[in-house]
C-alpha cells in the first residue's frame, strides 16, 4: 500500500496537521451502547454535557485566543447511542463557526441510520472504534454491548455489531464521509486479528486506519499488558499491506484543549468557565455550607461566592430559588436570579434546567466536592490564595 500522503492536507489525517491545528473534544454524549472488558473497576462515571454548555465551552476556549481548527465529539458515551445531543452540538458549532472542521468517535451502532443527515452538517471524517471483525474475537474483548437500552447476550450482540459497523463504515463512505479506523491492540486478544480487520474495513472503503495500542489502567492479571514495540510494528506491518495507515500511535491531537469538566472527581481548570465583569460570582447549592451536596431541583437556597475587593473569593450572600412547581419557567426565574454569576454548582441537576440555564448565560457543573475548594479552582486554577471568613 501506499503511505498517507493524500492526506497531508487532512485537518485530521495529515501529520502536520496534527502538529498544528488546535482542537477541542465536546463530551455531549450522554450514554455508551458497548463497554471493552479492560476497563479499571471503580473509575467514577463522567457527566455529559449539554449541547448548549459545549458551545458555551467551545466559545470561551476561543475567546482566550486558543485557535481550534477540529472540533469533535467524544465520550462520554457514544455520540450516535442518543443521536439527538450529537446532531444538535453539530449544528450549533457549524452555525457559529462554519470554517470549523466537525468529526465525531463512534462504534457505528446505528450510524447508517445517520449517515445522510451527518453528510449535509459537513463532517470532516468519523473514526470508527473497530477492535474486532469476527464476533468470536469480539465476545473476548467486550464486557457487553448494547444496541438500544437493553443489553442483549454477548453472542448476539457480538454479530449484531459486526454487522452494524459493515454497514455503517459502508454508509458514511457512501454519503462521501471519509472514514478513519482506529483499532486497538490487545496483546493475547486481536493482535492476530488486526490485518483481518485492515482487510474488511479497506474492503468496505474506509480511508485510514490507525493502530492504537492498548494501555491498562493500572495492574490485573486478569487484563492483557501494553504491546510492545516489536508486536505493534508486526502488526501495523501485516495491516499496511492493505489500508494506508496513521503515522506510529500519538494521542490524537497533541493540542487538545480538553474532553470533560471532569477528571474522575477533580475539576480541571483549563476547561472550566471564567468569570467575566458582567458574571463575575458562582452559585451554589448545599444543605450545610461545607458540600455540594444538593440536587438543584430540591434547593431552596442559594450561596452566592465571589471576589471582594482584595480580589479574594468568598461568601457574599445567600439568595431564595425559585420554588419547585412552576414548570419550566422556574428555571427563567433562577437564570434571573442569578444573573450575575457564571456558573452553578450542584450535586446533581435535571437535563431540562442544565440546558435552559446554560442557554441563558449560566453553566452547571455537577460535582461532590466540597465548596470551598471548588470555588478556589474555579478563580484560581487550585490554587488557596488565602482564608476567607465571614
Amino acid at each position: 500500500m501506499t503511505t498517507q500522503t493524500s492526506y497531508e492536507n487532512h485537518p485530521c489525517f495529515g501529520s502536520a496537521a496534527r502538529r498544528s491545528a488546535g482542537r477541542i473534544h465536546l463530551p455531549v454524549a450522554p450514554r455508551a451502547n458497548t463497554r471493552i472488558r479492560f476497563v479499571a473497576s471503580g473509575r467514577p462515571a463522567r457527566s455529559a454535557m449539554t449541547p448548549e454548555e459545549g458551545v458555551t465551552w467551545l466559545e470561551q476556549v476561543m475567546g482566550e485566543g486558543i485557535h481550534i481548527d477540529m472540533v469533535a465529539i467524544t465520550g462520554p458515551g457514544d455520540p450516535l447511542a442518543v443521536p439527538a445531543p450529537t446532531l444538535h452540538t453539530l449544528r450549533l458549532v457549524r452555525e457559529k463557526y462554519p470554517d470549523v472542521s466537525l468529526c465525531l468517535t463512534t462504534t457505528g451502532l446505528g450510524g447508517d441510520e445517520l449517515a445522510e443527515e451527518l453528510a449535509e452538517i459537513g463532517l470532516s471524517h468519523i473514526t470508527v472504534l473497530v477492535d474486532a471483525v469476527a464476533p468470536e474475537v469480539a465476545e473476548k474483548l467486550y464486557a457487553w454491548i448494547r444496541p438500544s437500552t437493553r443489553t442483549v447476550p454477548l453472542s448476539e450482540g457480538a454479530v449484531l455489531l459486526m454487522n452494524e459497523q459493515a454497514r455503517a463504515v459502508t454508509a458514511f463512505r457512501k454519503a462521501g464521509i471519509p472514514v478513519k479506523v482506529n483499532t486497538t491492540v490487545y496483546p493475547g486478544y486481536n493482535a492476530g486479528h488486526v490485518e483481518e480487520i485492515a482487510k474488511a474495513m479497506a474492503l468496505l472503503g474506509a480511508d485510514i486506519m490507525a493502530v492504537v495500542p492498548f494501555c491498562p489502567e493500572g495492574e490485573s492479571e486478569e487484563f492483557p499488558g501494553e504491546p510492545s514495540v516489536e508486536l505493534l510494528a508486526t502488526v501495523r506491518n501485516r495491516a499496511a499491506r492493505h489500508i494506508d495507515l496513521m503515522p506510529a500511535w500519538e494521542k490524537c491531537g497533541e493540542s487538545i484543549v480538553g474532553t470533560a469538566l471532569l477528571d474522575g472527581e477533580k475539576l480541571i481548570p483549563s476547561t472550566l468557565p471564567k468569570p467575566t465583569k458582567e458574571r463575575p460570582n458562582v452559585a451554589v447549592v448545599s444543605s450545610n455550607g461545607m458540600d455540594i451536596d444538593l440536587h438543584l431541583g430540591h434547593a431552596s437556597k442559594l450561596l452566592i461566592y465571589g471576589p471582594r475587593e482584595d480580589g479574594l473569593a468568598c461568601l457574599l450572600e445567600t439568595r431564595n430559588a425559585p420554588a419547585p412547581g412552576s414548570g419550566p419557567s422556574r428555571w427563567e426565574q433562577l437564570a434571573s436570579t442569578l444573573d450575575d454569576c457564571f456558573v452553578l454548582l450542584a450535586a446533581n441537576a435535571g437535563e431540562r434546567p442544565r440546558t435552559n440555564l446554560s442557554r441563558l448565560g449560566i453553566s452547571v457543573i455537577v460535582t461532590d466536592e466540597e465548596i470551598e475548594g471548588t470555588v478556589d479552582v474555579l478563580y484560581g486554577g487550585g490554587k488557596k490564595k488565602g482564608k476567607c471568613r465571614k
